[in-house]
């Protein structure tokens, strides 16, 4: 299917469209679109895993001075402004190689799908915390807000054929540029002060977050299905199918859930950065089917395969059956998803290379065998 997408974002479309369209004059001709979507994915991981580092347990920001250097708030400002800069540069790159394919549709989708979880997680450091921080239980039902955005706009290209690319993405990336910045300069009190009547600028954030989502987003994906709808535009006209890729994602939300408010050991409290990441992984990847069912017009499956060891996880941790052992089935379940989500994708990516005989991260042809 031809890739679709339209673009209606104001800070998109006047200030950083432009702004891309100098930056991809500077990238040679010869570097593949994939390499660029890769490297933007990498920085995202560097700068997760450089935060993590000096704040495994979500508290650095509550200490004075902070935990974490300043020159990690200001190299996070800058590695996220390149995963930003080269996210937004590897379509139009494709498009001017003449290399646009399904696949590097997928690659840039697939990654996006990860990505939106880590960008997350990493800007928990910034404002977590005792007195004016964001809870565990808060962080965990954000991560849920913008996951469930994210699902949203590709759900409602499974059913109309166009992704209608969310305002909130532009918005989110240079809100997290400013926030590591402003850290970076004034360092973490910046959070801890609260800034216009008595509120914390988090408290701004946050309002902002569900505003966006539950104002903007939501309501526009369902007008734009409504629209297709009317104009007798969508891919297929049964509910039944237009429903299916939300069971799987709505499963998914309510094991994580349970454990969360259920677990006898407190999980997400003990070992947040485990927990967030693993909702993180297991999201990516039961979108990364819807994404392929709507690339390929098939229907996705009823139920993902991993809700069943989720669920059996889920099911003797809240019975009490692990015990102390809670915390470590949760860092083994995560290091096994995260394999397998990386050994998915790598698969999935060597079949469609093979399939459309192209290299992955290079813009040479295949040699026929």
């Amino acid at each position: 299917s031809q890739y679709s997408a339209v673009d209606t974002n104001p800070l998109s479309v006047y200030i950083m469209q432009p702004i891309w369209n100098k930056i991809i004059k500077i990238v040679p001709l010869w570097i593949a679109p994939n390499l660029l979507t890769f490297s933007g994915f990498v920085m995202v991981l560097v700068t997760y895993f450089l935060i993590s580092f000096y704040d495994w347990d979500y508290t650095a920001s509550g200490t004075s001075p902070g935990r974490v250097p300043t020159w990690v708030w200001l190299f996070s400002a800058f590695t996220t402004f390149c995963a930003y800069a080269l996210d937004s540069i590897d379509g139009k790159h494709a498009r001017r190689t003449q290399s646009s394919t399904p696949l590097g549709e997928l690659f840039d989708h697939g990654l996006d799908s990860w990505a939106t979880s880590i960008f997350v997680l990493s800007f928990f450091s910034l404002c977590s915390g005792d007195k004016s921080g964001v809870s565990v239980y808060t962080m965990y039902i954000y991560l849920s807000i913008v996951l469930f955005n994210f699902m949203c706009s590709h759900w409602e290209k499974y059913i109309t054929g166009v992704l209608f690319l969310p305002w909130g993405y532009d918005i989110s990336q240079v809100v997290l540029i400013a926030a590591y910045l402003l850290t970076g300069v004034f360092g973490v009190e910046v959070w801890q002060k609260p800034f216009l009547f008595g509120y914390y600028i988090i408290d701004a954030l946050v309002i902002m977050l569900i505003g966006f989502s539950l104002l903007l987003s939501l309501p526009q994906t369902l007008y734009n299905i409504h629209r297709a709808h009317i104009k007798k535009t969508l891919k297929n006209d049964s509910l039944y199918e237009g429903l299916l890729p939300l069971v799987s994602p709505l499963l998914l939300f309510i094991l994580l859930t349970v454990w969360v408010f259920f677990s006898p050991g407190n999980i997400l409290v003990k070992q947040p950065r485990l927990f967030l990441w693993m909702v993180g992984v297991a999201f990516s990847n039961v979108v990364c089917k819807v994404i392929i069912c709507q690339m390929s017009s098939t229907q996705p499956e009823l139920f993902h395969w991993f809700l069943f060891p989720l669920a059996l996880v889920v099911y003797t941790a809240i019975s009490g059956l692990l015990g102390w052992t809670e915390e470590v089935v949760l860092a083994v379940f995560t290091m096994a998803i995260t394999a397998a989500h990386v050994h998915y994708g790598v698969c999935v990516g060597k079949q469609l290379s093979e399939h459309l005989n192209i290299y992955i991260f290079s813009l040479k042809k295949r040699v026929q065998e």
